[in-house]
């Protein structure tokens, strides 16, 4: 397999995404609402292909909840945003918890049964005033002790149900005055600042199997390049730092934030200690060039991806529609903290 994840165009791979994922060997693949219209359908695409590329690879969604969940109503529920556990979280510690918990066990039972095994959740990032709101309420809080119970709930609650949990924005996008989609955010807090807050918050995490880095720059520590591509920020902050030892995949390469043709970027997050390669736009001629770039996965890098593979379970036991039930009972009525959204 080549180190990359690749997305592609809408709910059934065309004649040119077949030929495309058997020559490249992606590790994986991300879906997105567009290539969404029903559970079969779905199903077939991740099951067309794992055929192609011939494994149990794995399949992954942005199912946080909130404004970022790829599947949801008619076929899905709309889940909750990760405030509303922070909101729970104020009113009794272990009620809020338990809610993260669930609702992320809940997410699994959904995706398990479509055969997604990787979900790109939770977040630990800590938002602060004034940072641009492409986080906001989806922060389970803003003290990196209150995100991190959370979204170890969260990520355990995924891991319950046989889907692998991805960490993410390391070390942190919640300081982020502009949205990386867009453009290029440059943070300027001192170091022992951002060690106190937004890293603690992912250190406390740093056992989870997979993770992915914020397109950020933190020009304190390095002033030209973002977390992605910078070899000072992946070695020397989460790797040391934070600790976080499993596999490591970019943000989405074709995001604004970054530059340089596409092949670069993939070349720059590889360079700089990246395990894996995320692309998501599902345009082919950015799909060949990041293949193209993607080393073949080895080393380290390939030991971790094992590692990380070697944690998905079969799901416990779980009765979905009397939790399910219960679940939304528990959310009725809580409203997220003033200034989350």
């Amino acid at each position: 397999m080549r180190a990359f994840i690749t997305g592609v165009a809408g709910p059934a791979l065309t004649r040119e995404e077949r030929q495309f994922l058997r020559e490249a060997e992606p590790w994986g693949l991300i879906v997105f609402k567009r290539n969404v219209s029903d559970p079969q359908s779905l199903r077939r695409l991740i099951d067309d292909f794992r055929g192609i590329v011939g494994c149990q690879a794995p399949v992954l969604v942005d199912q946080e909840g909130g404004r970022v969940q790829r599947l949801g109503p008619p076929h899905w529920p709309g889940y909750p945003p990760g405030a509303i556990y922070g909101a729970l979280y104020d009113c009794d510690r272990e009620t809020g918890l338990a809610a993260a918990r669930l609702g992320a066990g809940l997410i699994a039972a959904d995706l398990a049964a479509l055969g997604i095994d990787v979900d790109c959740a939770p977040i630990a990032d800590v938002p602060v005033p004034g940072a641009d709101p492409i986080i906001g309420d989806r922060a389970y809080g803003t003290t990196p002790e209150k995100v991190a119970a959370i979204a170890g709930a969260f990520a355990a609650g995924l891991m319950d149900g046989g889907v692998l949990p991805v960490l993410k924005h390391i070390p942190g996008h919640g300081r982020a005055t502009a949205d990386s989609h867009q453009k290029l955010p440059v943070v300027g807090t001192d170091r022992a600042t951002l060690e106190l807050t937004d890293f603690a918050a992912f250190r406390t995490l740093a056992g989870l199997p997979l993770g992915m880095t914020a397109h950020v720059v933190f020009s304190a520590i390095d002033p030209v390049a973002p977390a992605t591509t910078s070899v000072t920020i992946v070695q020397h902050v989460i790797r040391d730092s934070i600790g976080f030892s499993g596999l490591l995949m970019s943000d989405d390469v074709s995001m604004a934030a970054l530059s340089g043709s596409l092949a670069e970027r993939a070349s720059s997050a590889i360079a700089a200690g990246c395990d894996m390669i995320l692309h998501c736009n599902g345009k082919m001629d950015e799909m060949i060039a990041v293949a193209a770039a993607a080393p073949q996965l080895a080393g380290d890098a390939a030991r971790r991806a094992a590692a990380a593979l070697a944690q998905r379970k079969p799901a416990a036991p779980i009765e979905v529609v009397g939790r399910r039930a219960e679940f939304f009972k528990l959310m009725a009525g809580v409203e997220p903290a003033a200034g989350s959204a």
